[in-house]
């Protein structure tokens, strides 16, 4: 039972990082390879607030969506004066940038060796400990952040998005601003990943920079690839697929060393299979490119 719940609870956050990249990826028509960064600095800025300030989970992770919110201004700003395969060199470069940091600045992050005892949350005065009654925090979280999603996607500034994303000349003619909306966009993600990163960080209770790579980004990526971008059901779809799919790995009884690689080589499988046979997704309409 506590495997199960465990799994509903990684899902659940992953469903906070899909539907957040979603905005960007799906409606935007952007291809970010930074999400995991987000992510990242979501965790790193709520141990920091919780451990050091001495803050509690929900003022902390507040402060970890402000902060978030500036460096995806920060790296917005600059990076959505280009497009294509400049604006994915770009937020290659930030995330990659910031891993460095992350790893390398040891006073601040404890680097390579991770921040271990992370409180756990605590709200109303009540911890949180026990997997059902986190898995209703995880819930709760996602509800809302899937409630400002949805809402932005039904929006004027969503039918903005995909008309950007569709023909940008286009709506550009109609006097809708590329870079605002884009801007906008790209800061929404990053705030609603940062709160998929607080919840993470206080569930493990520990953390380090290898949790946050260029792989991870590239596997938020693949869970739009695989359930279909620009709607509502396909980074549920995605998510479900590959969270679960590891996971049916353990029956096959393959060695821990084996395992791993066995794991990527599927993925790489996936995609590859997808990009053939169905590029837009399981339930996806949007085709990235």
């Amino acid at each position: 039972m506590n495997y199960i719940l465990h799994l509903l609870i990684m899902i659940g956050i992953y469903l906070i990082l899909g539907y957040g990249l979603n905005l960007v990826v799906g409606f935007g028509g952007l291809l970010s390879l930074c999400h995991a960064v987000f992510y990242g600095i979501g965790a790193y800025a709520t141990t920091m607030l919780m451990m050091k300030a001495g803050w509690t989970f929900l003022p902390a992770v507040g402060g970890a969506v402000i902060i978030t919110a500036f460096f995806a201004f920060l790296v917005g700003f600059p990076a959505l004066k280009f497009r294509g395969d400049s604006f994915v060199l770009v937020t290659l470069g930030f995330q990659m940038i910031v891993f460095t940091v992350l790893y390398n600045w040891v006073e601040m992050t404890r680097g390579p060796y991770g921040i271990p005892g992370i409180p756990r949350p605590s709200v109303a005065g009540y911890e949180i400990s026990s997997l059902p009654a986190y898995l209703l925090l995880v819930a709760v979280m996602l509800g809302i952040s899937v409630l400002v999603l949805f809402t932005l996607y039904r929006s004027p500034f969503g039918l903005a998005l995909k008309a950007l994303r569709d023909n940008e000349m286009a709506a550009e003619g109609l006097g809708k601003s590329p870079v605002h909306l884009f801007l906008f966009a790209f800061v929404i993600a990053g705030m609603i990943a940062s709160v998929a990163g607080s919840l993470y960080a206080t569930y493990v209770t520990y953390i380090d920079p290898t949790s946050f790579t260029l792989d991870e980004s590239i596997f938020l990526l693949v869970i739009l690839l695989v359930g279909g971008s620009g709607n509502r059901l396909g980074p549920l779809l995605g998510t479900v697929f590959m969270i679960l799919l590891p996971e049916a790995l353990r029956f096959l009884g393959l060695p821990d060393t084996v395992a791993p690689n066995v794991r990527q080589v599927i993925y790489g499988l996936v995609l590859i299979l997808f990009m053939f046979l169905r590029p837009q997704g399981i339930a996806g309409k949007y085709s990235p490119r």
